[in-house]
């Protein structure tokens, strides 16, 4: 099963799945997508053509390296929509997905944008991102992330505060469930997270732009896992997905957003 994270976030998340995973026999592999810690970075210009396809097939290549045939997906948050493109464009490779908490394709959406909790003005930055270039959306986000990095400061090695710094910026519940974690587990994912901010703004770039596969496409078995109290990716985007899938099944969690993976690693892992 291959794991991939979310934004801003890395390889890291999939820790807390270890011990599940052990359980249930799963070989879990998470790599970090291009942008993200050390990983190497694509010119921008690439991504207006390339899209989620280059996730991917990066992933294909990692379970050629590894010497798997078929695999799983797991997608958590904005790593769903690449599970899906994966699935897609690799429908030989591909035995089944998890999708879990991720933002359906905004600008087709009614009302198009993936949470509900948006002003008027963030809905019109929104409708920009849909139609905008990758490198044009990137400029648009970067002063904020850059502001929101230069916050957390990031570089800082006192675990403990830095850790302390990421989980104020979190929702209450997710931040509760993290705040069990080691303070240096947490620090050092923010670390590796933000060390290069161009992962985040390709991520968000290409997410809420209208998509370079269709869901429609996806031939493989997919459920869908929504927590009732998330504000990032509300159930109402799993209905969407559930919509557009050709083979969907729709679980909702009275979880938020993190912790519809956090509270219920063991159960999605046995279901895909």
């Amino acid at each position: 099963m291959f794991f991939l994270h979310g934004c801003p976030d890395t390889r890291r998340a999939a820790f807390a799945g270890e011990a599940a995973a052990r359980r249930l026999g799963v070989r879990l592999i998470a790599v970090n997508r291009p942008g993200y810690g050390s990983s190497d970075a694509y010119d921008v210009p690439a991504l207006d053509e390339l899209g989620h396809r280059f996730a991917a097939d990066d992933l294909v290549a990692v379970a050629d390296a590894f010497g798997v045939g078929e695999f799983g997906l797991l997608g958590m948050s904005v790593g769903g929509p690449y599970a899906l493109a994966c699935a897609a464009r690799h429908p030989e490779r591909v035995r089944a997905v998890a999708v879990v908490a991720a933002p359906g394709m905004a600008p087709v959406m009614d009302p198009p944008c993936h949470r509900d909790d948006l002003s008027p003005e963030q809905r019109d930055f929104f409708a920009t991102l849909a139609g905008g270039s990758v490198a044009a959306n990137m400029a648009l986000m970067r002063p904020d992330f850059e502001q929101y990095v230069a916050r957390l400061r990031p570089t800082d090695d006192d675990d403990e505060a830095l850790a302390k710094r990421f989980l104020e910026g979190l929702p209450p519940r997710d931040a509760r469930l993290l705040a069990e974690l080691p303070p240096k587990a947490i620090a050092e994912s923010a670390r590796e997270a933000l060390a290069n901010t161009d992962g985040y703004l390709w991520d968000a770039a290409i997410t809420f732009r209208h998509w370079d596969f269709r869901p429609e496409d996806v031939a493989r078995p997919v459920a869908l896992w929504y927590g009732e109290y998330d504000a990032n990716a509300p159930p109402r985007n799993g209905r969407w997905f559930a919509d557009h899938l050709a083979d969907a099944t729709l679980v909702v969690r009275p979880t938020a957003h993190l912790g519809t993976l956090l509270e219920h690693w063991e159960e999605v892992l046995a279901a895909t």
